[in-house]
């Protein structure tokens, strides 16, 4: 029998080899396919994606930016609505005998006596008293404060006009604003008769009642808020 030399096996050998290798790489290659599995190693982001989710966990879609998200429920963000008369805001031309107006109806009922005895008294002078501000609820005195924030720039310079709701005479009911001019100054002269007086040398329409001025007349007047020992915490 012929033998085949051995240079001739040798290259039969080298090129059955890659064949060979061709052969396994395609069949595994078939194998990857069929069994859906990727090709490529998942990079860092996806293992750690895996690992989060656990054994039998679903995978999930990326949580939506910022932007494309529901905004927050709208009740959750529910606001009380604009202030009005129940809140003591006062209507244009309010007379301290307006007892269907809150601001006035609110007040003290010894200040609103005394300002109801002085009123037909100053009437007969050709003056009326108009409330500009009476008692007012937390609410209306908190925004007032906020306002006069934003007017003059810092607290400390808006607390030489409005206090805040825990210290303002006009939350309790103990103080109204009074105008106009004509009747702060029949107020200033006659006040005190009826234990009506100012208390800020800065707000002369400012009057609370002082039950001793008939007999001793009002009080020595401070500058400004600021300086009654009621508005310090």
């Amino acid at each position: 029998m012929t033998r085949t030399p051995p240079s001739s096996r040798t290259s039969t050998h080298r090129i059955r080899r890659p064949l060979l290798v061709i052969v396994l790489v395609a069949v595994l290659a078939a194998i990857v396919v069929a069994l859906g599995l990727p090709l490529l190693k998942p990079s860092s982001n996806s293992d750690s994606s895996s690992a989060t989710l656990g054994q039998g966990s679903s995978v999930r879609p990326p949580a939506p930016s910022l932007p494309d998200r529901a905004p927050p429920d709208s009740s959750q963000q529910e606001r009380r609505g604009p202030l009005d008369e129940a809140d003591g805001v006062v209507p244009d031309g309010s007379t301290v005998l307006d007892d269907d107006v809150p601001a006035v109806a609110n007040l003290d009922a010894d200040l609103l006596a005394a300002l109801r005895r002085a009123a037909p008294e100053a009437a007969d002078d050709g003056v009326a008293f108009t409330v500009n501000s009476g008692w007012r609820s937390p609410e209306y005195q908190n925004q007032l404060l906020r306002k006069a924030v934003a007017q003059y720039g810092s607290e400390a310079e808006a607390a030489r006009w409005v206090a805040t709701a825990t210290t303002s005479p006009h939350v309790s009911g103990d103080a109204v604003d009074i105008g106009p001019e004509e009747a702060t100054a029949w107020l200033a002269e006659h006040g005190a008769a009826y234990g009506l007086c100012r208390i800020y040398r800065n707000e002369p329409w400012h009057f609370e009642l002082r039950t001793d001025a008939p007999d001793r007349g009002c009080p020595r007047r401070y500058a400004d808020p600021t300086q009654d020992p009621r508005m310090r915490p």
